[in-house]
């Protein structure tokens, strides 16, 4: 099984509100993997199917777009950048200001799956681990409240945090929040 590890500034579909914030974004220097770009499928907490579109937003930028399958009126649209540090990959996204106005960032690994179609699994940073890192002044930063929950604003310099979440040690920081299948088309 061959995997890429992507850490993304965005839960695509499933923004709880909780989120690890960033002052900084990452500059539009690298190109995503190209199979991350296409349409992937996924259900959510209640079974309803969602769709998650990737594509090219200009020159190392892309564009998110999810929604409930059927539902295109109602969705959620990021634009993004990625970076690649070690063997993995950082993304982040400008976020609105309902969810703190920040760079968001979280996580996702593409897998080849010969049995059936490719797997997209999203990763969000785990924010109670940021606070401790912040309280124990490993990271400057400081909490936040959005309307869609409490979060925390990290304001170090991305070169330190990515030392962190480079440390197979620390790998425990990732928690799973969503998987997609590419949709495969007749």
């Amino acid at each position: 099984m061959k995997a890429w590890r992507v850490l993304l500034a965005v839960s695509f579909a499933l923004l709880s509100g909780c989120l690890v914030t960033f002052k900084d974004p990452l500059p539009a220097q690298d190109a995503a993997p190209p199979r991350l770009l296409g349409t992937w499928t996924s259900k959510n907490a209640w079974g309803e199917p969602l769709e998650l579109e990737i594509s090219r937003a200009g020159v190392n930028q892309y564009k998110a777009v999810s929604y409930r399958k059927g539902d295109r009126k109602q969705r959620d649209e990021y634009v993004f950048t990625v970076s690649r540090h070690g063997s993995r990959w950082y993304l982040s996204a400008a976020l609105p200001e309902k969810y703190g106005a920040h760079y968001a960032m979280a996580g996702f690994e593409l897998i080849d799956n010969a049995a059936s179609a490719d797997e997209l699994v999203v990763y969000d940073l785990d924010v109670d681990r940021f606070q401790q890192w912040v309280d124990q002044k490993v990271f400057a930063g400081q909490p936040t409240e959005t309307e869609k929950g409490a979060g925390v604003l990290i304001t170090t310099p991305l070169a330190k945090v990515f030392d962190y979440l480079d440390d197979p040690a620390n790998s425990d920081v990732f928690l799973k929040t969503a998987e997609y299948q590419r949709l495969v088309k007749p």
